[in-house]
């Protein structure tokens, strides 16, 4: 059969469990070779599912903030303008919180509104503002799918997750691995200590990154700043709409 026709039968969206299944099917239980293949899997899926829903822009935040926190409706509101001004998907984790309030202004902007959500032992509940879905169970496969093809990331306030995310974005721009894509970071009061930190001790006592690294990222509050940085990333994105 010639590879045109292989690909022809292959399903379009598999499940975690498909996945598994398959890969132990061809492979057998407990053997780094399914683990291999599972990983192989949900990198083709996610990545071919993430371009189909270019352009779009990426959202990060803690999945703990109630939906009355001002963070959760800044997420929500700012998503839903950039949707309205520029007609791009919006990607999140798919889960409660920031990712909820992402997914949700982009629901209400008519736009697609998509959760690459996450197998966990007690399982994440995906919010109902989701409208494509794309399931993941190893964490680094999912991290590197929502980066992929972003034309911005924005990080919202969040713990050990958010941060573990955020470094690696910066990493990978710092040594040019992803495009020169913007990483805003939403919510001065939760930045501005971490970016005080990053001055004082990684550049000035230390020396670990240079002055220029500083401007890998922006901080801002500012919707109009953060919907002009996001048409700027890509040439004729402001037309989409």
């Amino acid at each position: 059969m010639s590879e045109e026709k292989k690909q022809a039968f292959r399903p379009k969206h598999l499940t975690v469990e498909d996945i598994r299944d398959g890969c132990m099917t061809l492979y057998g239980e407990d053997n780094e070779e399914t683990k291999l293949c599972m990983v192989q899997e949900e990198f083709r899926q996610g990545i071919e599912m993430i371009q189909s829903f270019s352009p779009s822009v990426t959202f990060y935040g803690s999945a703990r903030l109630p939906e009355d926190d001002p963070s959760y409706k800044q997420a929500q509101m700012i998503a839903k303008r950039i949707v309205e001004e520029t007609g791009v998907s919006i990607l999140s984790g798919g889960g409660g919180g920031i990712m909820e309030a992402a997914n949700r202004g982009a629901y209400e902007a008519g736009g697609r509104s998509v959760g690459l959500t996450i197998k966990l032992p007690h399982d994440q509940k995906t919010n109902k503002y989701v409208t494509d879905s794309i399931p993941f169970y190893f964490f680094f496969t999912r991290k590197v799918s929502m980066s992929y093809t972003t034309e911005a990331c924005l990080f919202f306030p969040g713990g050990f997750g958010t941060f573990d995310e955020l470094f690696e974005v910066l990493t990978l721009k710092q040594t040019k691995k992803i495009s020169d894509v913007p990483i805003i970071l939403v919510g001065k009061e939760f930045w501005a200590p971490f970016q005080l930190a990053i001055q004082q001790t990684m550049l000035e006592k230390y020396n670990t990154i240079t002055t220029q690294e500083l401007s890998l990222y922006t901080i801002t509050d500012d919707v109009n700043e953060i919907v002009n940085i996001i048409k700027q990333s890509k040439p004729g994105l402001g037309e989409l709409k």
